[in-house]
């Protein structure tokens, strides 16, 4: 059975450190108190916000992790932007921001025009159809540093204090719905290129994949961003709400079980009724690498990248907002 930690990452290590980074973090938190910009506190959330009197400020971060050597392989660069906007807004509005801007970092082992134009011109792209601005951001050359790139981002948003959301509401008998996703996004690539290289060789973005694509070209698939349609269910700011949102939940590192419990606790679980089958390069690399099928879940978004919970009785209104998504219910709100 192949594993993520086989092909070089240890999720649970990368969650101790997690938790050891935002220990140190929180113990900042007293040095605004009393001030403008006072942090709230989210056990495990998906954004930072900070208190800014009628509104909370909201800032995360993340970046396209190791796609980007998918796009260096085949010498395609135009759809990572889509995949780095998707990573930190859709993390944003899982607590009710709208994300305004967003800043990047490209860490590069030899500036090249025709990589750093293509990749911007793809930020571009999605910003403008996220409405999200891009007010600057840095590009180092770090040839005894860094092997390839690395792309990074940071997004701040806002959302009303009475609007924010952070799971207190979510209860038991709750639906669950998910939003269909677009092949990988931006997470679990490690295995990916572990099981290829394995199983095709070094070469292996540029093997067919059987219509009429390469393997790379599959991968590669940009993410969807599901931000700005979900401000028509959560209302823009300075908008009212349509529909009382219990918890929103983006499917990335760790998968979905791993994910839904960053929202779904304090004695609650995800039980899950309805899911979609995986995208079939998921299931292909299931079979290439002997994945578990628990191992995959893990690690793979596996067909949903965005969980929203809502009351039973919320359901039919949810679902006639999401109509820019392929939406159903995959499960509910149950007791541990």
């Amino acid at each position: 059975m192949t594993t993520y930690e086989e092909a070089g990452v240890n999720i649970e290590a990368g969650d101790e450190c997690s938790r050891l980074a935002y220990a140190a973090a929180k113990a900042t938190f007293s040095g605004r108190n009393g001030m403008i910009g006072a942090p709230a506190i989210l056990e495990g959330g998906f954004s930072g916000a900070l208190d800014m009197g009628d509104f909370f400020l909201v800032q995360n971060d993340d970046g396209v992790g190791s796609k980007s050597m998918i796009s260096e392989a085949i010498g395609k660069y135009d759809t990572l932007g889509w995949d780095l906007v998707a990573m930190v807004a859709d993390d944003a509005i899982c607590v009710g921001a709208e994300v305004v801007s967003l800043s990047n970092t490209v860490d590069i082992e030899k500036v090249n025009a025709e990589q750093i134009g293509p990749m911007m011109e793809g930020l571009k792209e999605a910003c403008l159809d996220q409405k999200i601005v891009v007010p600057g951001g840095e590009i180092a050359e770090l040839p005894h540093q860094v092997k390839g790139l690395v792309w990074n981002s940071t997004a701040m948003g806002i959302v009303e204090k009475d609007k924010f959301i952070d799971g207190s509401k979510v209860a038991e008998g709750d639906l669950i719905i998910g939003l269909r996703s677009a092949g990988f996004r931006s997470n679990g690539f490690t295995l990916v290129r572990h099981i290829l290289s394995n199983s095709l060789g070094e070469d292996w973005a540029n093997a067919d994949y059987g219509d009429g694509r390469t393997w790379g070209e599959v991968v590669l698939e940009p993410s969807v961003i599901y931000h700005r349609g979900l401000l028509k269910l959560l209302g823009a700011y300075g908008e009212a709400r349509p529909v009382d949102v219990h918890g929103l939940v983006h499917v990335t590192g760790g998968g979905l079980d791993g994910n839904a419990e960053r929202i779904i606790k304090n004695g609650l679980k995800a039980e899950w009724t309805d899911l979609w089958p995986a995208h079939e390069p998921m299931l292909k690399l299931m079979e290439m690498g002997n994945v578990a099928e628990v191992e995959a879940y893990k690690t793979w978004n596996m067909g949903i990248g965005m969980l929203i919970v809502v009351a039973a009785d919320d359901l039919d209104a949810a679902l006639e907002k999401l109509t820019d998504f392929e939406a159903k219910v995959v499960g509910r709100v149950g007791a541990a």
